[in-house]
């Protein structure tokens, strides 16, 4: 089992700028206002310039992989050709973790949220390339996403990898994993099912830990009751199939820690 993170964040002062080490996204050049107890957010929209090569790819395989959002729940059976056990992963970044891991596991389904364009252009230039059939993609809002289109006890699984930290302690709020989002997705996950979490900052990852431990619907997979969650770390071995990002990579040169999460639906 692996150490519990240390708790003690870095000091900045007002004009230090902001750098996080989250692998998956930059930091937004703007912050909205609105806290994050009045409205579940899933993103923040960023600049970002989508490449010959990811436009190309929206061409190609847009129409087939990329799924409208709508108000009503999905079907999965139509919308796979197939019945298999399906992963919803949150914020998928430019797609490499998600290209990887579809490819590995095929008797698998996976639904993509992300609303970056250069990312969903990424992704689905990786799912060109190889052949991916079991992979779909909301450029939406997950939130909207869960609420509306992914019934209670319909996932298998649920993938968040290296969600922006919000190192400041006055953007904590923002941050993803917090008690609705979870509530949210614990309902959504059939009996046995599994969250995945994975960060490398120490910080959020002892809040992601705490707040995992407090959904009632949710079992450490590492600790044998609630209660001990957090004296005893809590944290789990990376999974096999999640593979290391070049951030990653790069954080643990430098002698960075990376925490993986995972939790299962009682």
């Amino acid at each position: 089992m692996n150490e519990a993170p240390s708790t003690t964040e870095t000091t900045e002062s007002p004009e230090s700028p902001e750098t996080p080490e989250s692998s998956e996204a930059a930091e937004p050049t703007s912050l909205p206002d609105i806290p994050f107890r009045r409205t579940i957010k899933s993103f923040v929209k960023r600049a970002g310039r989508t490449t010959l090569g990811q436009a190309k790819a929206f061409e190609l395989y847009g129409q087939q992989f990329v799924l409208p959002y709508q108000t009503q729940p999905l079907d999965f059976q139509a919308t796979f050709g197939r019945s298999a056990p399906l992963v919803l992963e949150i914020g998928f970044g430019m797609g490499d973790a998600t290209a990887h891991i579809a490819g590995l596991l095929p008797d698998t389904d996976f639904i993509g949220c992300e609303v970056h364009e250069p990312g969903v252009g990424a992704l689905l230039k990786l799912i060109g390339e190889r052949s991916l059939s079991n992979l779909r993609i909301f450029q939406h809002d997950a939130v909207e996403v869960i609420d509306h289109m992914l019934p209670e006890n319909s996932l298998d699984g649920v993938h968040i990898f290296f969600p922006d930290p919000w190192h400041k302690t006055r953007h904590n709020k923002r941050r993803l994993i917090q008690s609705p989002l979870v509530s949210k997705l614990a309902a959504r996950l059939k009996p046995g099912g599994y969250l995945h979490c994975a960060t490398d900052w120490a910080p959020y990852a002892q809040q992601i830990l705490q707040v995992l431990s407090a959904e009632p619907r949710l079992k450490n997979s590492q600790c044998e009751t609630p209660e001990s969650v957090v004296g005893l770390g809590g944290f789990a071995p990376k999974p096999d199939y999640r593979p290391l990002t070049k951030f990653e990579k790069r954080g643990l040169r430098l002698g960075h820690g990376v925490w993986d999460l995972v939790f299962i639906r009682t």
